[in-house]
């Protein structure tokens, strides 16, 4: 399907009760459900990303990848991916 990404660089807990790293995705859970993992495919990005967080500004087919540099995320700005299913809402291990 067809998403629009952004990126994000803050740091903190997700809505899985993990710390933010290297391939997570923040993602409106009534399309992608906590712990779907997803192939990104995009102009700038390409990979495998684990939905672990969701976002009150993130409705419908919206993604948010994290980023560890603010630049990073910044230049990466807002563009239109490919997202393949890999597996949906598969449990997600918290740390808490």
């Amino acid at each position: 399907m067809t998403m629009v990404a952004t990126a994000y660089c803050l740091r903190g807990r997700t809505a899985a009760g993990n710390e933010v790293h290297r391939g997570t995705v923040a993602a409106d859970p009534r399309v992608l459900p906590l712990g779907s993992r997803i192939l990104i495919r995009g102009r700038h990005i390409r990979g495998t990303y684990v939905v672990e967080d969701k976002g009150t500004a993130l409705k419908g087919r919206r993604i948010d990848v994290y980023m560890p540099g603010c630049d990073q995320a910044k230049r990466f700005g807002r563009q239109r991916v490919t997202v393949t299913i890999e597996r949906s809402g598969f449990p997600v291990r918290t740390t808490r």
